[in-house]
């Protein structure tokens, strides 16, 4: 995936960011519009209000919610078609995914991520 970035909302904009894609659910806290310099907000590839309670960022609960996320990325329609949106802005620039988790390991991003790879690479 050379050409999709993870960064957290917070962190200055960059020119070098491209396309930049919030992939929360949720507005982030204190961030305005004008600052988040969006392309785009794929709110509903985040994971669903149900497993993002459930997860809260607990290390500890990360396997279980990263199997829990994937299995909605692959089998939710609206997910998989904003995965494959992802993909073809890829294609054509630099992709900055954007998330608002203090969490910079144990969160959706890094698994969205994933997924990301793994059908880019077409398994």
């Amino acid at each position: 995936m050379s050409n999709v970035f993870i960064k957290r909302i917070y962190e200055p904009y960059d020119e070098m960011d491209g396309c930049r894609i919030l992939v929360d659910r949720l507005w982030p806290r204190g961030i305005s519009k004008d600052a988040a310099r969006l392309s785009f907000w794929f709110k509903e590839v985040a994971p669903s209000n149900e497993l993002r309670k459930s997860f809260c960022h607990v290390p500890e609960l990360f396997e279980e919610f990263r199997t829990k996320y994937l299995n909605e990325l692959r089998t939710d329609n609206e997910k998989g078609d904003l995965v494959k949106k992802i993909l073809e802005l890829a294609e054509e620039d630099r992709v900055t995914l954007l998330y608002g988790a203090k969490e910079t390991v144990y969160n959706h991003a890094q698994v969205l991520m994933d997924e990301l790879k793994r059908q880019e690479a077409g398994s």
